[in-house]
């Protein structure tokens, strides 16, 4: 079996490398596809990702057009088994693959989400606004769609290469309204979640944070629209 690995990067210079040696080390029974999709970036992403050209999978948009547009690009390239989408950031732990993967392995489940706020593994939260507007999201998330998860906004989302295939070609998404409209999906197809826990750093926008405040107002009407008229 193949695990197909979406990393999707903007202006990512400062953690790349140790992204990318993160993933490769993480130890799984699965063969590991690393596909990068670089959104224009005007940094040294680009001649990092080079680097690893002639070993992986390196797209690069001619022109930035967010998030949500590289993760689809990274799932019309997917050949594996299975989906994950990993942020290039080191937010995020590659080491939970393995509890990620196991439900959908095991047969129990067509995605996993791994949740940030499930139970306390000392991760970092950095804004509490941020964190207290992100619950509403999300539970405003779970009335309209009717899929009941606690982190909708998680990086870690994990599919079946078969819940991809059925999920992607109705993809419109550009930037973050990728998280609720790949949870409006898994609602209308009746796709089988699970939540696993994860763990967390949070980093400040000196850090290189790109998610603000418009990005969150544009979420209510990405829940709105990806439930009710789609």
């Amino acid at each position: 079996m193949k695990i197909s690995i979406i990393i999707p990067v903007y202006n990512e210079e400062k953690t790349l490398s140790a992204l990318v040696a993160a993933v490769e080390g993480v130890d799984l029974p699965l063969e590991k596809e690393l596909i990068f999709v670089d959104d224009c970036s005007s940094d040294r992403s680009r001649e990092i990702l080079s680097s690893y050209n002639n070993k992986h999978k390196v797209l690069f948009l001619d022109k930035n057009q967010g998030k949500g547009v590289a993760v689809k690009r990274g799932f019309e390239e997917a050949t594996g088994d299975l989906v994950i989408i990993q942020d290039a950031d080191l937010e995020y732990n590659p080491q939970d693959y393995t509890a990620l993967i196991k439900p959908i392995i095991s047969g129990e489940a067509d995605a996993v989400y791994g949740a940030r706020f499930l139970e306390s593994k000392n991760n970092k939260i950095i804004y509490k606004h941020g964190y207290l507007f992100s619950r509403f999201l999300n539970n405003f998330s779970n009335i309209l769609s009717g899929v009941k998860l606690n982190d909708i906004y998680t990086c870690y989302k994990v599919f079946s290469g078969e819940a991809i295939k059925k999920i992607h070609p109705n993809l419109v998404s550009k930037r973050f309204g990728i998280d609720p409209e790949l949870t409006s999906w898994i609602g209308k197809m009746n796709l089988r979640v699970a939540e696993i826990p994860i763990s967390y750093k949070g980093r400040t926008y000196e850090e290189g944070k790109k998610i603000n405040w418009k990005d969150g107002l544009a979420a209510i009407w990405h829940i709105v629209r990806f439930n009710l008229f789609k």
